[in-house]
C-alpha cells in the first residue's frame, strides 16, 4: 500500500483576482474558509500556509482547530515578503526598514513553523529582483539576498528555509531565477540548513527541464522540498498538473525515485475558474497513476536505454506504463 503523502499550498482554495476580473473569480474567503475546502480533496493530508492568515485576524490555535476539523497538518510557512509593502523588494529593498520588516516577518513564520511542527519556512522574494538595465547594482543586489537568507538560517539552524525560484514576475527579473543560480547563493551562505522548494512550473517556465533541474538540486543535496503544477511554458500559468506536460512530469518523478527522494507530493495550483476541489482531485488522481507507473517502470530498461541515448526506447517504456 502506497504511503505517499500529497500536499497543496493553502492558497489553492483561496479566491483569485487579476488585472482584468480585479473584482475577483468568487467571493473572499478567510484561511479557515479555504482549510474546510482543503478537507473536502481526496488522498490530501498536509498544506502549505501563508503567513499572515489571510482574511482576517485568526491565531494559531484558530488555525489549528480549523486544520484538526479538516484532518490536515501543515508542511511548510511562507512568508507574504511579496505584497505591496515589499513592492521594491524584500531583502533586497533599498529601504533598510522594509529590510528589518522582511527579517521579522520571516523570524514570526519560523515561529509559526514551530507552533505547528511543520518542515520549514518557505522563502518566495518574489520582488527581489530588477526591471530595467542600470536599476540595481548587481553586485551589492545578490549580496543582500544571500545575507537575507544566510542571517535568518543562522539565527535558526533547528528549521530548514526553502528557496522557491522563479524567472520573472512580478519583477521582470527576479533574484533567485534558476537551479543553477540559486544552488550557487545557497553554497555561497554556506549553510546545511537553506536548500531549494523546486516548483516544476517554474522550471518549465524558465526554459529548464524539470528532471534535470531536480537532479542537479539532488547532486549538491539541496532539494527540501517540490510541488508541481503545468503551463504552455510561455507563464507561469499554475494549469492543473499533469494536463499539459505528463510525459515531463513523470520524468521528474522518475528522476525523484531513482535517487531515492522522499517528501510530499505537493499542489502549487491556481484554479481561477476551475472549482479548486475539483482540480486537486483530478490532480492528485493523476500523480497516483505516475507513482503506480513507476512502480511497474522497467526502471533498468530504462537505464539501458538512456546509455544508448535511445530516445525511441526509452519513451516506447515509458508510454507502456504511464498510458497503459
Amino acid at each position: 500500500m502506497s504511503t505517499q503523502r500529497y500536499g497543496a499550498g493553502i492558497w489553492h482554495f483561496a479566491t483569485y483576482v487579476d488585472r482584468y476580473a480585479t473584482d475577483g473569480y468568487g467571493d473572499p474567503r478567510t484561511v479557515l474558509d479555504a482549510i474546510e475546502l482543503a478537507g473536502r480533496v481526496r488522498d490530501l493530508s498536509v498544506v502549505d500556509l501563508n503567513y499572515p492568515f489571510f482574511g482576517g485576524e485568526f491565531s494559531n490555535e484558530q488555525v489549528g482547530a480549523a486544520l484538526e476539523t479538516a484532518g490536515l497538518d501543515v508542511i511548510g510557512i511562507t512568508p507574504e515578503i511579496y505584497t505591496r509593502t515589499f513592492s521594491r523588494g524584500s531583502f533586497t529593498s533599498p529601504d533598510p526598514g522594509v529590510r528589518r520588516l522582511t527579517h521579522e516577518l520571516c523570524t514570526e513564520a519560523a515561529d509559526v513553523v514551530r507552533h505547528f511542527g511543520a518542515e520549514y519556512v518557505k522563502l518566495w522574494p518574489g520582488q527581489d529582483g530588477w526591471d530595467y538595465p542600470f536599476q540595481v547594482d548587481h553586485g551589492a543586489l545578490w549580496k543582500a539576498s544571500l545575507d537575507g537568507v544566510g542571517q535568518l538560517a543562522s539565527e535558526n539552524p533547528d528549521l530548514k528555509f526553502v528557496i522557491e525560484y522563479k524567472p520573472r514576475e512580478p519583477r521582470v527579473h527576479m533574484s533567485f531565477d534558476s537551479v543553477a543560480r540559486t544552488l550557487l547563493g545557497i553554497e555561497k551562505i554556506g549553510l546545511p540548513n537553506v536548500g531549494i522548494l523546486l516548483d516544476f512550473g517554474h522550471s518549465l517556465f524558465g526554459g529548464e527541464s524539470p528532471a534535470d533541474a531536480a537532479q542537479l538540486a539532488i547532486d549538491y543535496g539541496r532539494l527540501f522540498g517540490m510541488d508541481v503544477n503545468d503551463n504552455l511554458r510561455g507563464w507561469d500559468d499554475d494549469m492543473i498538473a499533469g494536463t499539459v506536460h505528463p510525459i515531463e512530469l513523470f520524468e521528474f518523478f522518475y528522476t525523484l525515485r531513482k535517487n531515492g527522494w522522499e517528501g510530499v507530493w505537493q499542489l502549487d495550483q491556481f484554479p481561477f475558474r476551475e472549482d479548486s476541489v475539483a482540480a486537486a482531485d483530478l490532480a492528485i488522481d493523476f500523480l497516483k497513476k505516475i507513482e503506480r507507473g513507476l512502480d511497474t517502470l522497467d526502471m533498468a530498461a530504462v537505464a539501458e536505454a538512456q546509455s544508448r541515448q535511445d530516445a525511441v526506447a526509452a519513451m516506447r517504456l515509458v508510454q507502456q506504463v504511464l498510458f497503459a
